[in-house]
């Protein structure tokens, strides 16, 4: 994959956007490349996901240039048909989603711009870390079009519905302090990639069944309504219950010892 570059170490998997020379911007070749990326780590042991984009860039957006081959075609006939996703999503969709749906955690480390496209894949991670002097933009707005990379389903649980629509009106970028203010960004890293690199170390060193438990609690959480989400919290309590996974951190604990899973 020449645009996505895929790396293990330590069960983490690192997916890195290789095209710094173009600031990371979304091709044709890149859209096919992450949704390969996020179904080979879905498919992988890997217990979380690092984000990040080579150079000075996570992403510019979408590469208007590299697009060329949608002009002159029926935009309902491209967009509407669900390809993707178990049938829920379009190609373009699938570049955030692929990671919204991960069962695993998925930490994107931002640098330098985050637009549009770019923008909305880093909003399928579970956290968002940004370089001080980063900046981030709803973008699609600049072209006389609307968010439509699943960007519409991830930003009204990140944002309020003020600035949601100030950030979508405007297509103005806004820096890292103020994403962060507003819910973008969950915190600010002079090195974002280390800083992911931290957390997802930690993240990998807990329990690998109840990682993905809370994933999917959290997830069912933000979308249910209280007796749903009261009942779901029992069951998924009760599974995970003196299983191995808990049973390991519980000893790791009383030892006073890393956990060690299979």
């Amino acid at each position: 994959m020449s645009r996505v570059s895929v790396t293990y170490e330590n069960h983490i998997a690192f997916v890195r956007l290789t095209r710094a020379d173009k600031m990371n911007a979304v091709d044709q070749e890149m859209i096919d490349a992450i949704i390969a990326a996020g179904t080979e780590v879905a498919a992988s042991d890997a217990r979380c996901v690092v984000l990040s984009g080579e150079g000075k860039a996570f992403c510019a957006g979408i590469d208007i240039s590299g697009l060329s081959g949608m002009i002159g075609k029926d935009p309902v006939e491209l967009l509407t048909p669900r390809t993707h996703g178990e049938g829920t999503t379009n190609q373009w969709q699938e570049v955030a989603m692929v990671w919204s749906r991960m069962d695993i955690p998925v930490i994107a480390a931002i640098d330098g711009v985050c637009f549009g496209a770019g923008l909305q894949l880093a909003l399928g991670a579970d956290i968002r870390i940004a370089a001080p002097d980063s900046r981030l933009a709803v973008m699609e707005m600049k072209w006389g079009i609307v968010p439509d990379m699943g960007g519409m389903v991830l930003l009204p649980k990140l944002v309020r519905g003020d600035v949601l629509r100030r950030l979508t009106y405007t297509a103005a970028p806004v820096n890292a302090a103020q994403a962060e203010r507003w819910g973008l960004v969950t915190e600010l890293a002079d090195d974002p990639l280390a800083a992911a690199t931290e957390l997802a170390t930690l993240i990998a060193g807990k329990s690998p069944s109840a990682i993905r438990a809370a994933k999917r609690l959290i997830a069912l959480a933000e979308d249910s309504d209280a007796a749903t989400v009261l009942e779901a919290e029992s069951r998924v309590q009760a599974d995970l219950m003196g299983k191995p996974h808990q049973m390991e951190v519980v000893a790791a604990e009383m030892g006073k010892r890393p956990a060690v899973f299979d």
